[in-house]
């Protein structure tokens, strides 16, 4: 004897697409692809939606009628940092230019959203409830599960930045490692012998990579690699964290900051006590924002193209909205040093 099975229910004219996703626990654009047959998406939300389709009594011969309308034509760009930040920082401005770009004439909305401690439900929400076809992440802290949990829906998903708690979803970055071992390898072909760091959030990957790749530089020429502060990203922090190095190694003759914008905190911190530059102490920076340029004095920075970041960033998403195959599983753009008054 064998066990009975639930038949599925009768075919409703009437189920939407919109039912299928919710009940799948997907976005619009993820039932279509696989109604449709597309790539791109998890066999854990290939299963989830056939068995809604299935639940529902939903047609798939729907799928003609309501395609046209289950496109959103909408990408979000979710930023995980307070709103006051992102509105204040040129790093952010130069990526939300890039994706602007990269969207120009393709008929596609951008939606900029900031994910704030507390909200996280809303936001997959809202992500997920078919509002947009796909979505672009942006600074991400420790094991962020907002990637893992989109891509897992169904929806597209592409980070900007190396993600720590995200294996399998795509991203584009820079250099990060290799840039900074430059950055410390020039501060010792000037003779520097006392070479500290201001690195980045230590949550965060890019701050991670940038400290490896500054202790690879100077292992590399047999020196101590001990004179490191943490910043997280904010003038304030520059010059809290050079004032920092000063008091622990007054003989300090050289720092490599790990962003610009903390740079315009070491330069602050460093002319107020009295300390010139770069005769008496070194400054290298990490970005070339348009702010290293007009720095006092002029930054010495690693080049990383932030706009190129976003357009990178929007061509693979877009790419994957188009159904095109073999895509690279992450993107590493180049650096460069560019030499200013400050080394």
């Amino acid at each position: 004897m064998t066990d009975a099975v639930e038949p599925p229910k009768a075919r409703r004219p009437n189920t939407r697409l919109e039912e299928v996703a919710r009940a799948a626990g997907v976005s619009k654009s993820t039932v279509s692809r696989v109604i449709n047959g597309e790539p791109y998406v998890s066999s854990k939300a290939r299963e989830a939606v056939h068995q809604a389709i299935t639940r529902l009594g939903y047609s798939p011969n729907q799928a003609a009628r309501t395609l046209a309308g289950s496109r959103a034509n909408c990408i979000a760009l979710v930023v995980s940092e307070q709103g006051s930040r992102v509105l204040a920082d040129p790093f952010f401005a130069g990526v939300l230019r890039g994706v602007n770009a990269e969207l120009a004439g393709k008929r596609v909305q951008l939606v900029l959203m900031m994910s704030k401690e507390g909200d996280e439900q809303d936001l997959v929400n809202y992500l997920c409830g078919g509002h947009v076809d796909g979505v672009l992440v942006i600074s991400l802290h420790g094991q962020d599960p907002l990637p893992r949990t989109l891509a897992d829906a169904g929806l597209p998903t592409v980070v900007g930045g190396r993600p720590l708690g995200a294996g399998g979803v795509p991203y584009v970055d820079a250099d990060n490692f290799n840039g900074a071992m430059e950055a410390a390898r020039y501060l010792v072909s000037l003779g520097r012998k006392r070479i500290g760091t201001i690195a980045g959030p230590r949550d965060m990957a890019v701050g991670m990579d940038r400290l490896s790749g500054w202790k690879r530089g100077l292992s590399q020429a047999r020196m101590e690699t001990d004179l490191v502060a943490y910043g997280d990203f904010t003038p304030e922090s520059g010059a809290a964290a050079m004032a920092d190095l000063l008091g622990r190694a007054p003989d300090l003759d050289a720092v490599f900051v790990a962003a610009d914008i903390m740079a315009l905190g070491a330069l602050q911190t460093l002319h107020a006590h009295g300390k010139r530059v770069p005769h008496d102490v070194a400054v290298v920076g990490f970005d070339d924002l348009m702010i290293a340029s007009t720095a006092v004095p002029p930054l010495t920075t690693v080049r990383q193209d932030v706009e190129q970041l976003g357009r990178t960033m929007t061509w693979r998403l877009m790419a994957e909205l188009a159904g095109e195959e073999n895509l690279p599983p992450f993107l590493l753009l180049p650096t460069a040093m560019v030499t200013r008054a400050s080394a």
